[in-house]
């Protein structure tokens, strides 16, 4: 295998190496400098240094052993980076997952990971017990973050366990090449995929795109509408922040337009977020929002987006209101964060910019040759950041990762100028009258309808077996439009063959937690439709 592209000031990392220590070390001259802050806590560098390693200590005084796994289920508070970073630090393996799944799923999660604890918040108690209950699987203790009920004796309160014991003398002696953490990508279909990261996965993003691209300082305030359970949240309000000493705005509630505004806005502990990261969806709805917040409200220097690609008219308003560009990238749990980016210099909207320092990016046709130019082809990257393999799937490990490449799944198109437009998911991609249509391109001519909110497109057989286009269209609050006015716009500004041949209003798309649009889930509605008919 070839050296992968790492710009020449970055030198290789030493053979011990422990991202948690290393962040902590990092900060000793912020030690007075506020870390993390939600609602109700803030958290200084040196009290995080301080309670990261009692909480080592406490873990290894549980019986948990080097590399075994904890299940790591809680809201966006400053006990889940003390957590997180407690885990690594001691040398296990936090299993972050996603707060919003289901019994099944998380006893799932218990049984795939063989986790032997589980840090979780209070709030969130009962979902997993009602999981371990369901499952065969069974974990030594079970820490609570903010207890809302008195705990059963094999429950213990976060505080009373840190308190109880010294701080740590020093990091696990752990590599770089080392397993430090798992994440769950949330597939389209099937079970979520535990996705194992090294210790120097999170180092190698924060230097390649927190700083470099971003151009993050200490003296950013970062708040991220993406919750810390996901690759995009975690590198947003834990690994870049950490890396230079800045401030992480923490929020446990969901990511609505009025919750975010309320802290753009600086009505949660009186700090305004100057760097701040969204997703298509959010941004959509923040525009359409009675409430949106004037420019000389908030302190925003630079907005990111990342989840699903960036329609040109949503980053053009945003533009327009406040004064900065939406920097739109993607990147996903695979790599653990952006790849593809454009940059706050260089912003082409439409488009996801273009590879990341570090990076390296291929689009190759069906049968592994590049693509031309102009032309639709999947997307495999090489850099510094990608995982190890999926727990336990060897068959969806040696498909995804191969060699010093990983698979995407995603399709994209390379521009005249060295940029990347997405075309679709490898498995969204349409083929009308044997012409290759990009689902996305379709959706963002969609929304530039003043009337329309949010589009998604699907392909649907007409009564020849042909396949067609057909959108499913949210209007904006109070809005009407006719199908035929949208089809008539789409026709005038693409190719008439792109035109959605079928159009449906709907009240709302179905989403993941991270908002991005399942289409498989559209797709699944419209089968049934047929078979029914």
């Amino acid at each position: 295998m070839t050296a992968l592209p790492l710009p020449a000031d970055l030198a290789p990392l030493g053979a011990r190496f422990n991202i948690a220590n290393h962040w902590l070390e990092a900060n000793a001259q912020h030690h007075a400098k506020t870390a993390f802050v939600d609602d109700h806590v803030a958290l200084s560098y040196a009290e995080l240094e301080r309670r990261v390693r009692q909480l080592a200590t406490a873990l290894r005084a549980q019986g948990i052993r080097r590399e075994e796994r904890v299940l790591l289920l809680m809201q966006d508070v400053c006990d889940w980076p003390l957590c997180f970073l407690a885990a690594i630090y001691a040398g296990l393996i936090p299993v972050a997952v996603n707060t919003l799944m289901t019994t099944d799923d998380y006893a799932y999660m218990l049984e795939h990971s063989r986790a032997q604890a589980a840090m979780v918040s209070g709030g969130l108690l009962a979902h997993l017990t009602a999981a371990m209950a369901r499952s065969d699987h069974e974990i030594r203790q079970v820490i609570v973050s903010r207890p809302e009920a008195a705990l059963e004796a094999s429950e213990v309160d976060i505080e009373r366990l840190i308190e109880a014991y010294d701080p740590a003398s020093g990091p696990a002696a752990t590599g770089p090449d080392d397993p430090a953490f798992w994440l769950y990508s949330s597939g389209s279909t099937g079970r979520p995929k535990g996705t194992v990261h090294t210790q120097s996965n999170p180092y190698w993003t924060a230097e390649l795109y927190g700083k470099r691209v971003l151009g993050m300082t200490a003296a950013d305030v970062c708040f991220s509408a993406a919750k810390l359970f996901f690759a995009y949240g975690l590198g947003n309000a834990l690994s870049f922040p950490l890396s230079v000493g800045a401030t992480t705005l923490l929020m446990a509630e969901r990511a609505t337009p009025e919750a975010i505004f309320r802290r753009m806005r600086g009505e949660r502990r009186g700090i305004k977020p100057t760097i701040f990261f969204g997703a298509p969806t959010g941004y959509a709805a923040m525009l359409a929002h009675a409430q949106l917040p004037a420019r000389d409200d908030v302190a925003i220097r630079l907005a990111s987006s990342a989840g699903e690609a960036l329609p040109a008219e949503i980053g053009e308003r945003f533009k327009a209101h406040f004064g900065v560009d939406i920097v739109d990238g993607i990147g996903s749990t695979e790599m653990l964060h952006i790849f593809l980016s454009n940059t706050p210099e260089k912003v082409r909207y439409g488009s996801t910019g273009w590879p990341v320092p570090g990076y390296e990016v291929q689009l190759r046709g069906e049968r592994g040759e590049a693509v031309p130019d102009g032309e639709p082809g999947d997307l495999y990257i090489r850099g510094p950041s990608a995982a190890i393999m999926y727990w336990g799937n060897r068959e969806k490990s040696r498909e995804t990762f191969q060699g010093d490449w990983t698979k995407s799944g995603d399709k994209y198109i390379c521009n005249s100028d060295g940029s990347f437009t997405y075309a679709g998911r490898s498995d969204d991609m349409l083929k009308v009258s044997g012409i290759y249509v990009s689902p996305f391109e379709v959706e963002a001519t969609l929304i530039e309808h003043p009337a329309v909110l949010e589009a998604a497109v699907i392909g649907t057989e007409d009564a020849d077996g042909l396949t067609k286009t057909k959108a499913f269209v949210v209007l904006k609050p109070g809005c009407q439009v006719q199908e035929e006015e949208l089809k008539a716009m789409v026709k005038e500004r693409l190719a008439p063959y792109k035109y959605p041949r079928f159009i449906e209003f709907l009240a709302e798309l179905p989403k993941t937690a991270t908002g991005k649009i399942q289409r498989f889930k559209l797709r699944a509605m419209e089968k049934e439709r047929k078979v029914s008919a």
